[in-house]
């Protein structure tokens, strides 16, 4: 097992593991009971997986990530036959107020979207190296962590790490959203989806470290981007945000933290407790992931 001066070196963050007050009964239904649940020591990464790091992943095993094939038609019986190519989930504001009660209204399917170009054909992530890398499905998370002899965490895991040491607060800084007027996470200011007003300096994703990190040095945790983890999501009460629903038959795991998609008056999740379900096959400009080692680390 890496020193924990090595894990250190990689921009990983070495905890000791504890039992916490996990969850929250003050927003969403998922989100309770609050329980007490235990991890043990851990090193987790400082920052979501970047492009530029997700990049070198890819330079040295050729991966093609799920954003790059062909969806399973069988998986989409009642899918569009054009839209059955390779391609993932764009954001893409609206031109006014609408209802939200259907997310088709703000999501398409963009063919040819993918890591390297995130809004679709003709994009591209130069100057964005340092955002957190997006269009990732859960099996591309998985083959990242494998190569950097890493895994994901489980969803536990993730939610003390975010916490900070901050047992049973609202956000991994503390109860008030934004301390002294200060923006502590990329969420979106606004009404959206149609007007972002960017009082936090971002449109879409920001650089990791863009904002201060929470009680154990983590970065991003709330806000920017969603994050996989390893755990299935079955969980019966939910009120899903952020992608449109898919099909029964495909399996879905948990993501933690919220996105730069989180507003207040519409998805007030950019919080550790938060949680959602997401297929396991689905990719969008908004998720990403972090990896963790698990173990006691001794110097």
């Amino acid at each position: 097992m890496p020193s924990a001066s090595a894990l250190a070196s990689k921009d990983m963050v070495v905890l000791p593991g504890a039992t916490f007050a996990m969850g929250s009964e003050e927003f969403y239904a998922e989100e309770g009971p609050v329980r007490q649940a235990t991890v043990g020591p851990l090193a987790i990464d400082r920052h979501p997986v970047t492009v530029q790091e997700f990049r070198r992943f890819v330079t040295e095993t050729g991966h093609v990530t799920e954003a790059e094939r062909a969806p399973d038609p069988a998986l989409y019986p009642d899918a569009d036959p054009e839209l059955l190519v390779p391609g993932s989930l764009v954001f893409q504001r609206t031109a006014g107020p609408i209802s939200l009660r259907d997310a088709h209204a703000w999501w398409r399917y963009v063919p040819g979207a993918y890591w390297q170009a995130p809004e679709g054909p003709g994009s591209t992530v130069r100057g964005r190296h340092r955002h957190p890398v997006t269009h990732i499905a859960h099996g591309d998370a998985q083959a990242y962590a494998a190569w950097a002899g890493k895994e994901l965490p489980t969803e536990a895991e993730w939610e003390y790490a975010a916490r900070g040491g901050l047992d049973g607060e609202r956000f991994a800084w503390g109860e008030e959203i934004a301390p002294h007027g200060k923006m502590m996470a990329n969420w979106w200011q606004g009404r959206f989806p149609w007007e972002n007003l960017r009082l936090d300096g971002y449109e879409g994703t920001s650089p990791v470290g863009a904002f201060p990190p929470n009680g154990f040095g983590l970065f991003d945790v709330c806000g920017n981007v969603w994050e996989w983890t390893a755990d299935r999501f079955t969980t019966a009460a939910t009120s899903s945000c952020c992608t449109p629903p898919a099909p029964e038959a495909i399996p879905r795991n948990t993501i933690k933290g919220g996105s730069h998609l989180c507003a207040p008056s519409y998805c007030l999740r950019f919080r550790p407790a938060a949680r959602q379900g997401e297929a396991i096959d689905t990719s969008t400009s908004h998720i990403g992931f972090r990896c963790v080692v698990r173990g006691k680390h001794d110097g």
